[in-house]
């Protein structure tokens, strides 16, 4: 593992390093992003850095300094050619009073670089009964507040799946902690829309482009007609489920199979743009 925190590359990645009253640590106010690293390279990190910018605007943080998130980037990645790894670029609040108000500090930057496992071809989820707040001040923002996801991915592994399923407030299929959901119905791929309160998520966004899906938001029970269902995320790629609770699906079936292959022939195009 290594680390940069605002321009430096630390000798050691598990001292010591942010202030007891960083903000980011004492009320979780941050933003963060998690990109995939394969052969060395960071993948769709112009993507990733666009979120990021959006995150931090509308979690009402100082504009992030770009150039300053590739430095730390180059430098964590330079002499670790990792074969697949995962970057964690984390921006938060900085230094501030204990409580809720921000204060003067600049904010905290965080690069993280740490190797990773791939997933397996296929897992299980299980649905919680905590609903996501679509109408919230932080829906569509990837923010360090993740507690919420903490008790529903700790209550999904308890039931032997690998990520726990929200729906929103009005009831429809949501996300999970770290992905997003696509499910296949009469033939069909849908997802949710981004008003149901989802991430708009890096590879959602690029299954939508090279696959196509229909964006549509269900109750969450139209899951239990679905043929497929499969998980999208930086970690995960296109990952097929095959169980939904208590329910069996074939996996990987023939439409994530397609989605899995499109995936593999156009990875490469944003590795070398990287």
């Amino acid at each position: 593992m290594r680390a940069w925190i605002d321009g430096h590359l630390l000798p050691d990645a598990t001292a010591p390093a942010v202030p007891v009253t960083d903000h980011g640590l004492t009320v979780g106010d941050g933003v963060f992003e998690a990109v995939k690293v394969v052969g060395g390279r960071p993948f769709a990190l112009d993507r990733h850095l666009e979120r990021l910018h959006r995150s931090a605007r509308g979690l009402g943080l100082p504009a992030i300094d770009e150039g300053a998130v590739r430095r730390g980037v180059a430098a964590v990645l330079d002499g670790e050619p990792l074969a697949l790894g995962r970057l964690r670029i984390t921006c938060t609040g900085g230094p501030a009073p204990l409580g809720s108000g921000r204060g003067e500090a600049a904010p905290t930057m965080i690069v993280v670089l740490d190797t990773m496992s791939a997933w397996p071809d296929t897992t299980s989820v299980a649905t919680v009964p905590y609903p996501r707040n679509e109408r919230g001040a932080l829906a569509g923002l990837k923010t360090t507040s993740y507690a919420e996801n903490v008790v529903a991915l700790a209550a999904a592994r308890e039931r032997g799946a690998s990520e726990a399923i929200f729906a929103n407030l009005a009831g429809h299929l949501c996300e999970g902690t770290g992905s997003n959901v696509f499910y296949v119905l009469d033939g069909e791929l849908r997802t949710p829309t981004l008003a149901s309160g989802c991430l708009a998520g890096v590879t959602r966004a690029l299954v939508l482009e090279w696959y196509g899906a229909r964006e549509v938001d269900e109750p969450i029970e139209v899951v239990e007609r679905a043929s497929e269902v499969l998980l999208v995320s930086t970690t995960r790629d296109v990952q097929a489920v095959a169980r939904w609770d208590e329910r069996e699906l074939p996996a990987p079936g023939p439409v994530t199979t397609a989605v899995r292959e499109v995936w593999r022939r156009r990875e490469p195009e944003l590795l070398l743009r990287a």
